[in-house]
């Protein structure tokens, strides 16, 4: 298994864009408020995660996940919240 780096700025950036709090953004992501926090801060292990995890956390912001790492740039279209979904039947996600 290999790790990446994620830019601690730019995921609370795409965060707070997607109009998301880090209670949703963890159980959508399948982690925990906690680990969200740490990675938002730099302290989870600076910024390294498995590619599983930095795969999660960009389907849930959908964005690439090379702009999660910070090789990409950001477009417009990343910083607006994320559409709503026309076919979800849970109330967690409308």
């Amino acid at each position: 298994m290999t790790s990446v780096q994620i830019d601690a700025d730019r995921l609370k950036t795409l965060r707070k864009a997607r109009k998301l709090g880090r209670p949703k953004l963890a159980k959508l992501a399948g982690l925990t408020e906690r680990q969200i926090t740490r990675l938002e801060s730099g302290a989870e292990a600076k910024g390294a995660l498995p590619d599983a995890t930095l795969a999660r956390l960009a389907l849930v912001l959908q964005v690439p996940e090379e702009a999660l790492s910070g090789v990409l740039p950001l477009s417009e279209a990343d910083l607006g919240p994320i559409p709503a979904s026309t076919g979800s039947s849970c109330s967690c996600c409308s």
